[in-house]
């Protein structure tokens, strides 16, 4: 029976969800909610598995304009991990074709769970004692997610590498809620196997199940020399109680089960039993050549990525710019993750003497690390995207900090944060504002030339 209190919680978080649709829908427009996106390539692969094939059958549709598709021995593939696929396979099915399917639409209505599931991990990292936030607080923490980070503008596109973020970022937000205590193994496990066959990077998040159930009660409250100590006391109980044994072998069971499908997955389609190479290396993109020489992931593409999320900021007009010129423009490598969520300098108010802190800084890392080595910016954008990866941990911590939600510095970083996220909602990929955004198909200017 569930108590007054969590009804009134739950109740909340359904608010938050409703709030957050209608926004995400108001920007989203009509010509994304009632006609399928350019780029459906999700929906296509459903409709493939509807049709009992691995490969596109009449190969990618002209719409598309052969964007990230893979070929393979002749057979065209699409590469993107496949999750977000399940989730769309029963209603591409009851609409009958991809085509038919409002993919925008799904992913918009989806997109809200995201800040309702912050608001009940951080309510659940109170009832812990791991946060003295109220609920309105986490309240508008959720909100300053939703609108307040480059999730916003992720939520209002619908296509292929956007629904990846959006699924992606709503099941690491059920992970870390669920992994809480190490109370919910299965849930934890099932969870970590749809996030890493949505995004891989998000198998990274794997720790912090295990720090959670290995630790020690009352351990977040230690002081730092006392956090080796309590290490040893964990990974002691944990080979002295079967509960905590039981507790990893559930968590592990549907993970390393989701690494046998993908295995089969990959095989099937590319001949190899990697779980993780689903067929990017085949795209048959301009950067094709780069792929092969560099590898999808490496150092060689760090200082580019790097540079981007720390420095890339709007283009001013040149002095003697024609009458008519925009008063900004946007390199559609993004803009600095700083820029456009300013409240992330607040991070540097952590708790460092808690171990929650170094848990969830541990999260967060990886997956950055991973995108910042990735052949790819995340070109084309209005904001770092890669950054969703990681923008759930990253909140917890605003969450845990001694950051002031009352004072007028935050207060003016906040309302910084929602104003140029939702320019970004609201403009990026409209051809009405396109003269605001600078492409360029070589990807090689990253800074407004002189």
């Amino acid at each position: 029976m569930v108590s007054r209190f969590d009804k009134r919680r739950i109740g909340f978080a359904a608010s938050l969800y409703l709030l957050s649709t209608l926004v995400f829908f108001a920007f989203a427009g009509k010509g994304r909610l009632t006609e399928h996106t350019p780029f459906n390539h999700y929906a296509h692969l459903a409709d493939a598995w509807l049709h009992r094939r691995m490969d596109l059958a009449h190969g990618a549709p002209a719409y598309a304009q052969g964007n990230d598709f893979a070929v393979f021995e002749g057979k065209t593939f699409i590469s993107f991990p496949p999750f977000p696929a399940v989730l769309m396979l029963p209603w591409v099915a009851l609409a009958g074709s991809p085509e038919a399917f409002l993919d925008g639409q799904f992913i918009a209505g989806l997109a809200g769970l995201a800040p309702a599931l912050v608001f009940l991990l951080l309510e659940a990292l109170r009832d812990d004692g791991r946060s003295v936030r109220d609920t309105a607080e986490n309240a508008t923490l959720a909100l300053l997610f939703a609108f307040g980070t480059v999730f916003f503008f992720t939520a209002v596109q619908g296509t292929v590498w956007f629904a990846a973020h959006v699924v992606g970022v709503v099941i690491a937000a059920l992970f870390l809620l669920a992994s809480l205590g190490g109370r919910h193994p299965l849930l934890a496990g099932l969870a970590l196997a749809c996030a890493w066959t949505t995004r891989p990077g998000l198998l990274l998040y794997a720790p912090f199940f295990l720090y959670e159930a290995l630790r020690v009660p009352g351990e977040d409250h230690e002081e730092p020399g006392s956090w080796g100590q309590g290490v040893i006391a964990a990974v002691r109980r944990a080979l002295l109680t079967r509960s905590v044994l039981a507790k990893l072998v559930v968590f592990a069971t549907p993970v390393i089960a989701s690494f046998a499908i993908a295995a089969f997955y990959n095989h099937e389609r590319f001949r190899t039993w990697s779980p993780f190479a689903f067929g990017h290396e085949h795209l048959t993109v301009v950067w094709h050549e780069r792929i092969a020489r560099w590898g999808l992931f490496g150092y060689h593409y760090f200082a580019k990525n790097l540079g981007i999320f720390l420095t890339s900021m709007p283009w001013a007009p040149a002095r003697n710019a024609p009458a008519g010129e925009p008063i900004f423009r946007v390199n559609e490598h993004g803009l600095a993750l700083w820029f456009t969520t300013p409240l992330y300098f607040w991070l540097f108010a952590a708790r460092r003497k808690q171990p929650l802190t170094w848990a969830l800084a541990l999260v967060a890392l990886g997956p950055c690390l991973l995108d910042l080595s990735y052949q790819n910016s995340g070109w084309r954008q209005f904001g770092y995207r890669f950054s969703n990866d990681y923008a759930v941990p990253l909140f917890v911590l605003l969450a845990t900090s001694r950051m002031n939600l009352r004072s007028a510095v935050v207060a003016a970083a906040c309302a910084w944060s929602i104003a140029w996220n939702a320019w970004g909602a609201w403009s990026f990929d409209r051809m009405e504002f396109d003269r605001y955004y600078f492409r360029e198909g070589s990807q090689s200017v990253l800074y407004q030339p002189d």
